[in-house]
């Protein structure tokens, strides 16, 4: 008797215990109302420079607010992208910040994610896949770069009526290549001057890459008075197949994007003319902002630099050249 006694003891502790766990589990799963318990879930499309201050910001940033934070690199591999989003939505995430490897997945995305609201960074999807509340976009008005690239080849070369440029764009599949590059030809365009484009082709935002396509550019002999980049790697690699043919980049503007700590130790040394300042940790911090907002109040209204139709949330480019650079990294 007194061990069948000691059994039926045991057998309820064990079943309050399972009733525990399973009241526990449920509230596991339930958007948390305080800022503590929200799970962040933050897919890349692929490091580099500038993603990893965009990446180690958002951490900061979700520390600060007390949310928990979870960050996977797709590696350039929208499968793997896809992947990532469906497990975040299995492990229920309260919120996805995505930067898409391919803007053209935006609907595959949003599939794998479910109901779970997404915060688009850095690269931003066609407007008719982003929603106020559900999916929204967090960046910098890419046209915006390439239109202070342009105003400063126009300043720089404003006594020449003809310009003959060197356009090296990133990777075709992102959006900051198409709006930077946009940005510069309607700029330039609008100025009355004669623009030759005498070269353009894509590096997809790489050094290495750049650095062989102007040696390309060099062997054809053609001249240019300006080398317009998406970007600072891809400038730093046009700024090194000068030096391998002996020309002097002063000589040359060079210009790039994102004054990246490289980029502007360039513009120290005399090397690039021009960048612009896109803030990794500007973007990184809005990013977890609106996400937070996003699973509180199902809005990004109250996050700085929200549009009134809530589908964006802008951070504001800076021109960089010798005048102002010792303000940047």
């Amino acid at each position: 008797m007194k061990r069948r006694s000691c059994l039926i003891k045991w057998m309820s502790i064990w079943f309050a215990m399972v009733m525990l766990s399973a009241i526990l589990s449920g509230c596991g799963q339930r958007t948390a109302s305080g800022k503590s318990g929200i799970k962040i879930f933050f897919s890349l499309n692929e490091m580099d420079t500038f993603r990893q201050t965009l990446v180690d910001s958002a951490a900061e940033r979700a520390e600060q607010e007390g949310a928990q934070f979870a960050m996977e690199d797709a590696q350039g591999s929208i499968e793997k992208q896809v992947e990532q989003i469906k497990k975040a939505a299995a492990e229920n995430y309260d919120v996805i910040i995505c930067s898409p490897v391919s803007v053209d997945t935006a609907v595959q995305l949003k599939m794998s994610a479910g109901d779970i609201p997404i915060v688009f960074v850095n690269s931003c999807p066609d407007e008719k896949h982003l929603k106020a509340g559900q999916y929204i976009y967090v960046g910098s008005s890419e046209q915006v770069a390439g239109e202070f690239q342009a105003e400063y080849v126009l300043e720089k070369l404003s006594g020449k009526q003809e310009i003959n440029v060197v356009l090296i764009k990133g990777q075709a599949s992102h959006s900051a290549t198409e709006g930077r590059t946009t940005g510069v030809k309607r700029t330039l365009e609008k100025s009355g001057k004669q623009v030759h484009y005498v070269f353009e082709d894509g590096a997809n935002w790489d050094t290495g890459q750049a650095q062989k396509l102007f040696e390309l550019f060099l062997s054809t002999g053609v001249s240019a008075d300006c080398v317009i980049c998406n970007n600072d790697a891809m400038a730093l690699g046009v700024m090194e197949a000068c030096r391998n043919s002996s020309i002097d980049c002063s000589t040359l503007p060079i210009l790039g994007v994102d004054a990246t700590a490289d980029g502007c130790e360039a513009i120290r040394s005399g090397d690039m003319a021009f960048t612009v300042y896109q803030s990794g940790s500007g973007q990184g911090y809005a990013a977890i902002d609106a996400a937070i907002q996003l699973v509180r109040s199902g809005s990004v209204k109250e996050v700085e630099g929200s549009t009134e139709d809530g589908k964006y949330v802008w951070v504001d480019f800076e021109r960089v050249d010798s005048s102002n650079v010792s303000q940047y990294n």
